[in-house]
């Protein structure tokens, strides 16, 4: 719940629900039903008569109708479960709504807000060439470079570092220690989290006839980063500029934490990413993908719009087309293991 507002109306709710899908039963509701006052957002078994909840999985249907929750959001296939005690609000995806009335209990607007006009701190270092639109926040310790450009209402929150020459849309979340490298392109309502790498060197070295004595010779990373509209980049992830071309992620992808992205990485719109993914470097990957947690992806790959990778996949060569794929072994007994891995080898004798 935000702090600034000791609750949130049933209205309000419905008006945030409504900017991603219709209220189905909006008319029916009384003026009284409207004004219900909640005080937060809790799960069907655990939420108060001043809580919303909503009902996304089959699986906690066995809960709906013992609900004391105030609000809940439902499919129309389950309103008529929903107790006398509590209002139904019917949608067709509970799931969306529950996330869309999440943003009017969100604590972390008091922390940050956008500040009625452009504020920088005193310890932030600006360049006097830097640009900076209208009602933008610079937190402590920031250090923005020579010729940046950042667009209205961003903020960036304490020690982020913002290299010359990068563009920062408007809207955009930049959390503490995160880097900006410079040249980058950030679209509008990016939002970046804490230590996160944006444009940081690409691993790209040639190797010398002898390693070991002669060493590597590094390799210059003249591309850049650029980010579209609506990206979210978890903590820690490292996304590294093109070698020649640049790095490509595009509008409404979503990243977790700990993702490692190497250089000339294209990704597609609308796609999902999870935690400690590693995609090699010059990998296409399409649109509206879903990739698991801890998959690995080879180098100078392509893979196709709507590909779904489980969790620990390997992929190591292109996949031309849209489905479902995995691969590694799931977890059993330990002896059942070691009989399987006798047979696996087997299979790969001659």
């Amino acid at each position: 719940m935000n702090p600034s507002a000791s609750t949130v109306s049933l209205a309000e709710v419905l008006t945030a629900i409504e900017a991603r899908q219709p209220i189905l039963n909006k008319q029916p509701l009384t003026e009284a039903q409207l004004q219900i006052q909640l005080t937060g957002i809790g799960s069907l078994d655990q939420a108060s008569d001043s809580q919303l909840s909503f009902l996304a999985d089959q699986a906690y249907v066995s809960a709906l109708s013992e609900t004391k929750a105030a609000v809940v959001l439902v499919s129309a296939a389950h309103a008529d479960q929903v107790p006398e005690g509590s209002t139904a609000i019917i949608v067709s995806s509970p799931y969306v709504a529950y996330a869309s009335a999440t943003h009017l209990f969100d604590r972390s607007h008091s922390f940050v807000a956008t500040p009625s006009q452009t504020f920088i701190h005193p310890t932030a270092q600006v360049a006097d060439s830097a640009e900076l639109g209208e009602q933008v926040y610079v937190g402590p310790f920031c250090v923005i470079g020579e010729q940046v450009k950042i667009g209205s209402g961003s903020r960036l929150q304490s020690q982020v570092h913002i290299e010359p020459y990068s563009i920062i849309g408007r809207d955009c979340v930049l959390y503490p220690n995160s880097y900006i490298g410079h040249s980058c392109q950030l679209g509008d309502k990016v939002r970046i989290h804490a230590g996160a790498s944006i444009g940081s060197e690409g691993f790209g070295f040639a190797p010398m006839s002898n390693t070991a004595t002669e060493g590597w010779e590094r390799i210059v990373q003249l591309g850049c980063v650029i980010i579209g509209n609506n990206v979210r980049i978890g903590s820690q992830t490292c996304i590294d500029r093109g070698a020649v071309d640049d790095t490509i992620i595009e509008d409404n992808v979503i990243i977790d934490n700990l993702v490692q992205v190497g250089h000339n990485v294209k990704i597609g719109a609308g796609t999902a990413i999870a935690g400690k993914v590693g995609i090699a470097g010059s990998t296409i990957i399409g649109k509206s993908c879903m990739i698991g947690g801890g998959v690995g992806i080879a180098g100078h790959l392509q893979i196709a719009d709507g590909v779904v990778l489980t969790g620990m996949t390997l992929v190591s060569k292109s996949i031309k087309k849209p489905g479902v794929y995995s691969s590694g072994v799931s977890s059993m007994p330990a002896m059942d293991w070691r009989r399987a891995m006798v047979r696996i080898r087997a299979l790969g004798k001659k």
